[in-house]
């Protein structure tokens, strides 16, 4: 698939953020509660600026909106806020609650969807719903105040809804130029009655002058009733064009006196709109100047009404900024519309093209401008006090300075970059912006954000927890697609990362395997409450724990590693010696996995015919942690396929190969013999193969363990009856849970006790599909297990991902069965909802009940992948 048309030709020179990418939705949807903005001294983040302060609070290091736009260094910002004359204050923001609120941890309280985008931000397109009463806020606190043993209390809960009564905001954007956006919103009265709201679309610079002295300060301006003009020494002068509404004028900075009690520093503060509109106060700048700007529109709809609101900021005065308004906008949703009907093949299903359209405009809306030096959070910057903070978090990372666009898991949930989260989102951006996928990958292991001793930044709340190696894998599948579509494999990009990556598994291979014999630790690897116990903290009395994840994961690590080297030993024979050096590393580590120390001992149980923790306690004794989990899934994660032609190609590294085959033929009686290709020309290179592999397929393929209606689940059903219980200091157990978890070993909303977690299937069913490569219809195993049903391993893969997408299809009922539990009817009944998708964290392993964050279009946006790769 090589792109074309008009948006393609924009792609092509818009990988710097100079061109047509200099502006889009980088706006973060919550910067109050973040790490970044906690200057408490024991590090309390999400009570040091809450959603009350947030309205009055600026921000140290980036800002908010509801739909919002800015430039790739947000500079200057462009967010609507609302009013339906019943709130206390503006809709400026979304609401939800913190980690301490919620029985199920941090949730977002709001109905909005990102409804489409093309993959330069041409032309964007975003719904909010926004009720007509007062908004629920205290209720929406008080209700999720419950035991963990219940769902959590939504907006639709409420009642406020009740009636329809609520709006539909759309907000449009469209690009004319480089520096040329245009922002249209458009309000319709859904409900029966008529009714009033407030559209104030806000134009304003993000603080950068009270923390950086050589900044100074910028300046909005009015210039006529219909024009505002903005000034700053960091991007020039814009002008922002209204047709109608009153212009309101105040500064983002702090209201010192309302939060702190102690005076402001200039008249007309951050929160002087709000008040303003809300409550009348004489607030705003009479002089009509400032760093913060709201066009203020009163609107009266009929039921079933729209209006719209027109604004454009442009770099370029302009005698008629409205004249060729809808003829701009009407030329990109076109072109918008051409993009993905070239890149979403026509012969997929109608509901599907509109799942892969929406999973990949989500995923697009995701990207935000992140802003953090560790340096200046822990010590202050140039002329600043240093912060008192009895916490120092990530002390040991102050060489990490990030200043980009990120993207994110989940611009509300997560407003931060998370590393395993970022390989998968890019899994994803291949089919859409090849150039932002490889940026992305790269961008990550710069030396300022790599530490020096080769970890890959996790999250903000720690950077150096331990996710997943995942990065490898995503830089090969990035390159892999992108050389199919174009023809040609970017070895610039493949070789960058691949020096990068070799720090990273040196960083590995000597933090996470510290014993030396090739079997790793890593704590939870972003596994949340998958064990028995929490594996970052154990119970004390043991020593060391041998992990089944780990250890396939750099399994996993090493083949990627090989496939790299060999893909670049084509043009530079050097590359043959780093081949022959991950060979040998995936040889010991596969020897490892079924050989601990001198006991008899193996990560393969033999008993139960699955791999296993294996925990050394400080007597000397051993124990099998017998949870049958993802943990034991993962090591079918380590295979990969080359061809002959290949070795042929490559003498030394085949003679290399050889000579270690030979000299250890124990360690190569783990893998297919070089000697072997099928008929083919394949090797497969596995740690999973013949038996093991069958006997995995039987408990994955049971629909009484792993098997649900909807994918994979995250543990085994066999728990739901049979708890596995570890006395060891205390009494330690795990229970599958379909859905939210009941345990609050890590805080949170997640939960990988059972649901359906999209990343991991997605793994699963290519490591199949490579599988299928090597064996082809050969071999046949029953789906599900016991139906006497056999397929061959495509077949499994696309039955899989069939169940998988049936989560995204309308039931029975007519909701998606995503909404499956939900009591409203909303989903089901009303036109304006029932279309309209979300993408959530995981997934109930039994009803395929949508949880935990819900707009996770980073790596749920796999559905999306799936959907393109399924053949028959």
């Amino acid at each position: 698939m090589i792109q074309k048309g008009i948006e393609a030709e924009r792609l092509a020179v818009s990988d710097n953020y100079k061109n047509w990418k200099k502006w889009g939705p980088y706006l973060a949807e919550r910067q109050w509660g973040t790490v970044r903005e906690d200057y408490s001294e024991h590090g309390e983040s999400w009570e040091f600026i809450d959603h009350e302060k947030a309205r009055s609070n600026a921000y140290r290091w980036g800002e908010e909106g509801i739909g919002g736009f800015t430039d790739s260094r947000e500079i200057l910002c462009l967010a609507p806020a609302f009013w339906n004359g019943n709130d206390p204050i503006l809709k400026e923001r979304l609401f939800g609650l913190t980690n301490n609120q919620g029985n199920h941890g941090e949730d977002v309280k709001e109905l909005y969807f990102h409804q489409v985008s093309s993959p330069t931000h041409s032309y964007c397109k975003y719904l909010y719903k926004y009720p007509q009463n007062e908004f629920p806020y205290g209720d929406l606190v008080n209700s999720n105040r419950k035991s963990r043993e219940e769902y959590e209390y939504e907006l639709l809960d409420t009642g406020t809804f009740k009636n329809n009564a609520y709006f539909d905001c759309y907000i449009e954007y469209a690009k004319a130029g480089v520096d040329d956006v245009l922002m249209k919103v458009t309000v319709i009265n859904r409900g029966d009655k008529a009714a009033d709201i407030h559209v104030l679309p806000h134009l304003w610079f993000r603080n950068f002058w009270k923390h950086n002295k050589r900044h100074s300060r910028p300046n909005i301006k009015s210039v006529s009733n219909s024009t505002v003009q903005s000034k700053s020494a960091r991007n020039g002068q814009y002008y922002f064009y209204h047709e109608d509404g009153e212009q309101l004028f105040c500064d983002n900075e702090t209201n010192n006196k309302r939060i702190y009690n102690y005076p402001n520093e200039v008249d007309y503060v951050k929160d002087g709109i709000n008040d303003h509109v809300v409550n009348g106060k004489p607030t705003v700048n009479p002089k009509k100047q400032g760093s913060k700007l709201a066009i203020w529109h009163k609107l009266s709809l009929k039921a079933d009404e729209e209006k719209s609101v027109k604004v454009r900021l442009s770099n370029s005065e302009l005698q008629n900024p409205f004249v060729d308004f809808d003829t701009i906008f009407h030329q990109r949703i076109t072109e918008c519309e051409a993009f993905y009907n070239e890149t979403i093949k026509s012969d997929i299903p109608e509901t599907h093209q509109a799942i892969a359209k929406s999973a990949f405009s989500g995923l697009l809306w995701t990207k935000q401008f992140y802003y953090n030096d560790v340096f200046k959070w822990l010590f202050g910057g140039p002329g600043e006090g240093k912060p008192e903070r009895a916490n120092m978090r990530n002390y040991s990372w102050q060489h990490l300075t990030n200043r980009d666009i990120i993207s994110m898991p989940d611009k509300w949930e997560y407003p931060w970059y998370a590393a395993w989260d970022l390989a998968f989102h890019m899994a994803s951006f291949v089919e859409i912006d090849p150039f932002f996928a490889k940026e992305q990958l790269l961008l990550v292991l710069k030396e300022n954000y790599m530490h020096p001793n080769g970890q890959i930044p996790a999250y903000e709340w720690n950077f150096s927890d331990v996710n997943p190696p995942v990065h490898s894998y995503a830089v090969w599948s990035v390159y892999e697609k992108d050389k199919s579509y174009t023809g040609k494999g970017d070895t610039a990009f493949l070789e960058k990362a691949f020096q990068k990556l070799l720090m990273n598994f040196t960083w590995w291979v000597n933090q996470k395997d510290k014993s030396g014999t090739d079997l790793f630790e890593g704590g939870f690897l972003g596994l949340d409450n998958i064990g028995v116990f929490d594996r970052n903290h154990m119970p004390p009395g043991i020593k060391r724990m041998q992990q089944a994840d780990a250890t396939s994961w750099m399994a996993m690590f090493s083949i990627n590693m090989l496939r790299m080297s060999l893909e670049l030993a084509k043009t530079n024979k050097i590359y043959e010696e780093s081949a022959a050096k991950f060979f040998r590393h995936f040889l010991n580590i596969a020897w490892a996995m079924h050989h601990i120390g001198k006991k008899d001992i193996s990560l393969w149980d033999d008993k139960d015919n699955f791999y296993y923790d294996v925990v050394e306690m400080s007597s000397g004794a051993t124990d099998i942690l017998r949870v049958r989990s993802l943990v034991g899934v993962i090591p079918m994660f380590a295979v990969e396929i080359m061809h002959k032609d290949l070795f042929e190609e490559l003498k030394d590294f085949r003679y290399r190969a050889n000579e270690i085959m030979r000299t250890r033929p124990d360690l190569a009686s783990l893998i297919t013999n070089l000697d072997v290709a099928n008929e083919d020309g394949n090797y497969l290179f596995a740690i999973m193969r013949g038996f093991r592999l069958e006997h995995l397929l039987k408990r994955l393929l049971d629909e009484n363990e792993f098997l649900s209606d909807y994918g994979i689940r995250s543990l085994s059903k066999y728990h739901e009856k049979h708890p596995f219980v570890f006395e060891h200091h205390g009494h330690h157990q795990i229970q599958y849970e379909s859905g939210e978890s009941r345990s609050n070993m890590f805080g949170g909303n997640s939960n990988w006790r059972g649901p359906i977690w999209m990343p991991l299937n997605y793994m699963i069913i290519q490591s199949l599909r490579k599988y299928y490569t090597f064996y082809g219809d050969s071999y046949q195993y029953e789906f599900p297990t016991g139906s006497g049903n056999k397929l061959n391993l495509k077949q499994i893969a696309n039955a899989l991902t069939k169940r998988l997408v049936k989560l995204f299809e309308a039931n029975g009922e007519g909701k998606f069965q995503y909404h499956a539990d939900s009591k409203d009817k909303h989903f089901s009944n009303d036109e304006h909802f029932k279309n309209l998708h979300l993408f959530y964290e995981f997934f109930d392993g039994d009803n395929g009940k949508g949880l935990g964050a819900s707009h996770q279009t980073g790596w749920t946006a796999l559905i999306a992948n799936l959907i393109m790769e399924m053949d028959g």
